[in-house]
């Protein structure tokens, strides 16, 4: 008797485990050739065709590295904690324009950037850049700038520079140099990312409950079909769905309450 082969087939998220693989890392990979489109129908990959391409996850992740891209506000962001400057959307355009940033691929239409990638840029260059679009203003930052640069919450800035009544301009702008100054202090740093950390944690919590609140609505429904008081039972989509968003909920929320980010 002939020996019986069990043929699997792999869908998106079974086939990048598979290769030891995120899901944008996967994405990423079929954009820029490293990975194979799949073979079978239904986006799809036969097991032959995943066996070949295992190899292909190693050069994701050593093109791509582990962190996610990001969209251009992020980016911006990123750029002025690091070179201490209001970095704007338009300005990681230029460094696009002139050929010292990369856009790595496109999520909804928008482009996205390695975030390694703009931690190699050049900060005079970052730097001229933003000079150019300020001119005379380069010198000040409005209270989103500042916060931006030392990567606080706009309401913690908007609080401290209040308590250190902290001199604006006739624009209501305020010196870089103070702004510099705030950085350079460890202790409120210390405190103002510890006020962060709590308000991860109830943001954390507020998406947790929101999703424990969606399992309990169907659980109810679950009951009133049982006790005959509803004709149909729950869409099972519904709860797997929802049970998938409370794990990786819970998950974020106890990172958060252990420190994990």
């Amino acid at each position: 008797m002939p020996e019986q082969t069990i043929r699997r087939e792999f869908g998106v998220y079974q086939f990048a485990r598979h290769l030891g693989l995120s899901h944008w890392q996967l994405r990423l990979g079929r954009e820029h050739g490293l990975v194979p489109a799949p073979d079978v129908a239904g986006e799809r990959w036969s097991a032959r065709l995943a066996e070949e391409s295992r190899g292909g996850g190693e050069k994701v992740i050593a093109m791509f590295g582990s962190e996610p891209p990001i969209g251009s506000t992020k980016a911006a962001a990123r750029l002025a904690h690091r070179v201490s400057l209001d970095v704007e959307r338009g300005d990681i355009e230029v460094l696009v324009a002139q050929g010292e940033l990369d856009v790595i691929s496109n999520f909804r239409g928008h482009p996205v950037y390695l975030m390694r990638d703009l931690d190699r840029l050049d900060q005079e260059s970052v730097r001229a850049v933003v000079l150019a679009r300020k001119g005379p203003l380069f010198e000040s930052v409005d209270a989103g700038g500042a916060a931006m640069i030392l990567d606080w919450p706009k309401k913690s800035f908007d609080r401290i520079a209040f308590e250190r009544r902290l001199p604006v301009d006739q624009l209501g702008r305020y010196a870089l140099a103070d702004i510099h100054a705030l950085a350079s202090e460890g202790d409120l740093n210390q405190q103002i990312l510890e006020e962060k950390h709590q308000m991860a944690i109830a943001r954390a919590r507020r998406a947790e409950i929101k999703v424990e609140d969606v399992v309990r609505g169907w659980l109810l429904r679950c009951t009133a079909y049982v006790d005959r008081a509803a004709d149909q039972p729950p869409d099972l989509t519904a709860i797997r769905r929802a049970l998938r968003a409370l794990v990786a909920a819970r998950a974020a929320s106890t990172g958060q309450e252990y420190g994990v980010t």
